[in-house]
């Protein structure tokens, strides 16, 4: 997901003295390539985990005060005072329910002419680990907002987007079979599920998913996005 973010953070046109809004920073590792890009220019590291707020702050320290760090609902109006100059986003929309909602809320930090460059999980992102859960019994279809291209630039236009791009491109990814699935499984895509499990059920739920796998590969779908503040 590091990796995916360092590509999308290369579409991101910046002078270097921006404020820029990373919407869901996750533990910093993408807000540190971030501001090594921003030399005369700070960021607003948002999230909605405390968790994960208190790794990048530890992360980020060396960076002082151009690192803000901010934990809110990305579906909610965001606590952000003065228009951001860009907003930055990798492996955080899809966890977002309502995306008219998400679009109209960053659109409203965002200064006009200022640019979005996003990726998340698309249409038919790790179809095969929800299947597989389907076919097991589970009915909730978990806490992920898949979106199509063709809905998405609608969306981000009715919320004031312009020059809107969206395309999909897929990125199957290998987990070595075994712990390391189970363990990626289980941290990862799962964890919501889990939440809703007894504990002692948690750990036979993930082995049998990924034993029904039909290979030792994530077939990950991303949405990427670029567009600008009218």
């Amino acid at each position: 997901m590091a990796r995916w973010g360092s590509a999308v953070l290369e579409r991101l046109p910046l002078d270097g003295d921006e404020t820029v809004l990373d919407a869901g920073c996750g533990s910093g590792r993408v807000t540190e390539q971030l501001l090594e890009r921003l030399p005369h220019g700070r960021v607003i590291a948002a999230d909605a985990a405390p968790s994960m707020l208190v790794e990048a702050r530890r992360r980020l320290e060396r960076f002082g005060d151009r690192v803000t760090l901010v934990e809110c609902d990305l579906g909610r109006p965001l606590p952000i005072d003065e228009p951001v100059g860009a907003v930055f986003s990798t492996a955080t929309f899809h966890w977002v329910a309502d995306h008219d909602a998400l679009f109209a809320n960053l659109a409203a930090v965002l200064r006009p002419g200022g640019a979005l460059v996003a990726q998340c999980g698309g249409a038919g992102n790790i179809a095969s680990v929800r299947r597989v859960v389907a076919e097991m019994g589970e009915t909730w279809p978990g806490p992920w907002t898949f979106a199509a291209p063709e809905e998405t630039v609608r969306r981000m236009e009715a919320a004031g987007f312009l020059d809107v791009q969206a395309w999909l491109h897929e990125e199957p990814t290998f987990i070595e079979p075994g712990e390391p699935m189970e363990t990626f499984l289980a941290t990862v895509i799962l964890r919501a599920h889990l939440e809703r499990l007894p504990d002692a059920d948690r750990a036979g739920f993930v082995r049998r998913v990924a034993e029904r796998l039909p290979g030792p590969e994530i077939d990950y779908v991303r949405l990427n996005l670029v567009a600008r503040r009218a």
